[in-house]
């Protein structure tokens, strides 16, 4: 289908076809070089001493249990409004999910409060999902981890460059994971991040994240080894350097291009704001915001309806998200039923999302506002 405005849209310009066919007339296209350079930025930006760049969010994610030691029978705390990835990351592993509620319909985060109730005998460590690019209470995360003697693990995927109390999300847990697909705020088609402050768990992403081998192929290349040990049953979660020198790009543009993101969220609250039936939330929020996604709530009898309507008058939305609980792959291995989150089933079927991406301009918010109140009459 062709859309008159897209959900997203990756900003990609000459500057990255520049970088692209530069590795590709280098010869070298594994991880190499322009990895180590991608990895030395994201760190030096977040302020990290440790980045790991990797094949998929999802990936980033896995390599955070992986590090972590999470092991069959681990309960871990985790929102169920958010894409699976959060949750399959650690069920690989073995552990199993604890769903704990958002905090209301003006914060579609993890609520703090909710997680403390949780908490069990068995509870090893919490996820947490920056959802929309919105900072966590982070402060109250890491007292009941500190108070129970949790790990934390920050789905920062959809919060590059955003921070809560002057402090870059990602950097509060013991260990986080970015996405860098297409629809985020910064890509390298697939791909992510896994970054920590702890050695400990950097010695153990390292060799986790390529067979458990003691040695890489780009440091044989360079002659710093000849052969190799496997010392850990790793996975192959590498990125290569086509991906690396997308990100490296993309990294440098991710300040202006959040800004413009900002811009653009602010235009959508001012335009919606009197717009009968239409809930905006995280106005007012705590810290700097990433604005990945531009989430709103609908009447939910309406909003099929609505979605309907507006793929008709070329415009995508989405749904931000099915709540994972409600999967059937968790309803039968782990036994939830609907009602187990009202707060969370209640709000996911009234989540409307609506595009936001760098590119779009005052015209383009104008035209997709207007668009839905003419749905929000129009409906049955």
């Amino acid at each position: 289908m062709s859309w008159r405005i897209t959900l997203a849209n990756p900003t990609i310009g000459a500057e990255e076809e520049k970088a692209v066919l530069d590795v590709l007339r280098s010869g070298w296209l594994s991880m190499g070089r322009v990895t180590e350079e991608f990895e030395s930025e994201f760190a030096r930006m977040l302020g990290v001493k440790y980045a790991f760049a990797t094949s998929s969010g999802t990936a980033a994610l896995h390599l955070a249990s992986l590090s972590l030691g999470v092991k069959p029978g681990d309960e871990f705390i985790v929102p169920s409004l958010t894409f699976v990835a959060s949750v399959n990351a650690f069920v690989y592993d073995g552990a199993v999910p604890i769903f704990a509620e958002i905090t209301g319909e003006n914060n579609l985060d993890i609520s703090p409060q909710d997680i403390e109730k949780r908490i069990t005998p068995g509870t090893k460590g919490i996820v947490v999902v920056h959802y929309a690019g919105y900072p966590v209470d982070m402060e109250s995360v890491l007292g009941i981890a500190r108070k129970h003697n949790l790990w934390v693990v920050e789905d920062a995927a959809h919060s590059p460059l955003a921070r809560f109390s002057g402090r870059f999300l990602g950097t509060f847990g013991d260990v986080a994971a970015f996405s860098f697909f297409p629809n985020k705020n910064m890509t390298t088609g697939e791909g992510g991040m896994v970054v920590t402050n702890r050695k400990d768990l950097a010695d153990r992403v390292r060799l986790f994240r390529s067979h458990g081998m003691t040695t890489l192929t780009w440091e044989r290349h360079k002659g710093h080894a000849h052969s190799y040990d496997v010392v850990a049953l790793g996975r192959n979660y590498r990125i290569d350097e086509l991906r690396s020198a997308l990100g490296l790009v993309q990294l440098r543009k991710l300040a202006e291009n959040n800004r413009k993101r900002a811009m653009l969220t602010k235009l959508y609250r001012e335009f919606l704001s009197d717009v009968e039936g239409v809930n905006v939330p995280f106005i007012g929020h705590p810290g700097e915001p990433a604005y990945h996604i531009m989430p709103i709530l609908v009447p939910q009898e309406k909003r099929e309806q609505i979605i309907d309507y507006m793929k008709g008058h070329g415009i995508q939305t989405s749904v931000h998200y099915p709540p994972v609980h409600l999967f059937t792959y968790y309803r039968e291995k782990f036994g939830f039923e609907e009602g187990a989150l009202p707060v969370t089933e209640r709000v996911a079927l009234s989540e409307l999302t609506l595009p936001l991406y760098p590119e779009m301009t005052e015209d383009d918010v104008t035209v997709v506002v207007e668009t839905l109140k003419k749905a929000l009459t129009t409906v049955c």
